[in-house]
């Protein structure tokens, strides 16, 4: 064989939290491969990482990787409400840290990890096995032979798009974001905030595990032609705007930026032995786009049910994967792509209105509609919640005109 050619059962393309998460739960002496762009696991960092105490704790990840926000708010132009979160707490990891973790539980395995490495593109060969080809800087090899392909390449769903299986999301989420000194900023204060200042999109600032303030902007495009990026140093640059959230900045920021695929959930994720996960299956939360939980959990997933693929040469593991995600995530993020899809044409006044409407919301309801969380019973309570002020207002000019009975 032409020694520029590595082999391997499994590759991988991406070495984000799925991509990882997929190696570290293969069995060890499945041969894996995983290239990753970047030159290191976790830089450039692409994500605020917001996740949940409660994932934190179910996954495993170790305490000193997150910060727990204990206080949190919501703005608008003319409105202001905490955010009541009861049990539930926001945290923001670290995830240069988390990452690198991720990394380490599949070093003991027959695992190669290719850093600074593009995946280019790959073919099907008459043998059944894919043939991809990749560059690198000083690299003795060009082409990786597989039987099966991983594509963890995020919202550029670099694998499927080489094979004509999938495009590239024209709708995407794009975020821009700072990270200042501390400061006199509390470390446990988290902060949403919403309209003129972010069309088609909301902003954040919260503190970090690093002992950092971080202050960023998302919208979505093309639902506005807005640069995230404009669009923040305008937040910063508005002392005035930043006293009213209560944010002093000060000393020289370092700009992180990332992309997510903002469309509506596609559950095919299994093409023969194409898998798709992670970003690159629409995996993070159409309502605020918080995904490492999600991607970490079924990335483990994937990595359990591919290592039987692998074992067994059946493709029935595969599917239980795509049905098991399918289960988890499809009812869920058909609602939320309706409240992304809808906040996305709110108007300053709309979210003046939302925003006075989160601080009446019960903890319940505050949680379930951040985390993307959207069962029956709890959709039938923010609804009356949401209705209860407009039915109690038309029984009151109901008895108003034709008095009490």
């Amino acid at each position: 064989m032409n020694d520029r050619i590595l082999s391997c059962d499994v590759l991988i393309v991406g070495g984000g939290p799925a991509g990882l998460s997929v190696a570290a739960a293969l069995p060890d002496d499945v041969r894996t491969i995983l290239v990753h762009q970047d030159h290191e696991i976790g830089l450039p960092i692409r994500t605020s990482g917001g996740c949940w105490m409660q994932d934190v704790k179910r996954l495993g990840i170790p305490d000193g990787m997150y910060n727990r926000l204990n206080t949190n708010e919501a703005f608008a132009d003319d409105a202001h409400a905490p955010l009541p979160m009861g049990n539930a707490v926001p945290v923001i990891l670290d995830t240069p840290k988390l990452y690198k973790w991720l990394a380490q539980q599949s070093d003991h395995k027959d695992r190669t990890l290719l850093l600074g490495t593009k995946f280019l593109s790959t073919r099907l060969r008459e043998d059944g096995l894919y043939e991809s080809s990749i560059r690198a800087r000083d690299s003795a090899y060009d082409r990786i032979v597989s039987k099966y392909i991983v594509d963890g390449s995020g919202w550029h769903f670099a694998v499927l798009a080489a094979l004509g299986l999938a495009r590239k999301p024209e709708r995407l989420a794009v975020g821009s974001e700072y990270e200042y000194p501390l400061g006199k900023n509390a470390p446990d204060r988290g902060v949403i905030f919403f309209g003129s200042k972010v069309p088609a999109g909301y902003g954040w600032s919260f503190g970090t595990a690093q002992g950092t303030l971080r202050i960023g902007v998302g919208v979505i495009q093309p639902d506005t032609e807005k640069s995230p990026r404009d669009l923040l140093d305008a937040v910063v640059q508005d002392k005035a705007y930043l006293d009213r959230l209560g944010l002093t900045l000060d000393g020289e920021p370092v700009m992180h930026s990332g992309i997510l695929p903002s469309v509506a959930y596609d559950d095919r994720l299994v093409f023969g032995n194409v898998i798709r996960v992670g970003d690159a299956a629409n995996f993070a939360t159409p309502t605020i786009g918080e995904g490492i939980r999600i991607c970490i959990e079924l990335g483990r997933l994937l990595g359990k049910q591919l290592g039987k693929a692998v074992k067994t040469g059946r493709h029935a593991p595969l599917m239980a994967y795509e049905r098991q995600c399918r289960r988890k995530l499809k009812r869920d993020y058909k609602w939320g792509f309706l409240v992304n899809t809808r906040a996305a044409r709110y108007t300053p006044e709309d979210w003046n209105r939302s925003v006075r409407r989160m601080g009446k919301l019960g903890p319940e309801a505050v949680v379930a509609t951040l985390r993307g969380e959207f069962p029956p019973v709890k959709i039938a309570k923010i609804l009356l919640t949401v209705i209860r002020p407009y039915l109690r207002a038309r029984l009151h000019r109901l008895r108003s005109r034709f008095g009490r009975v």
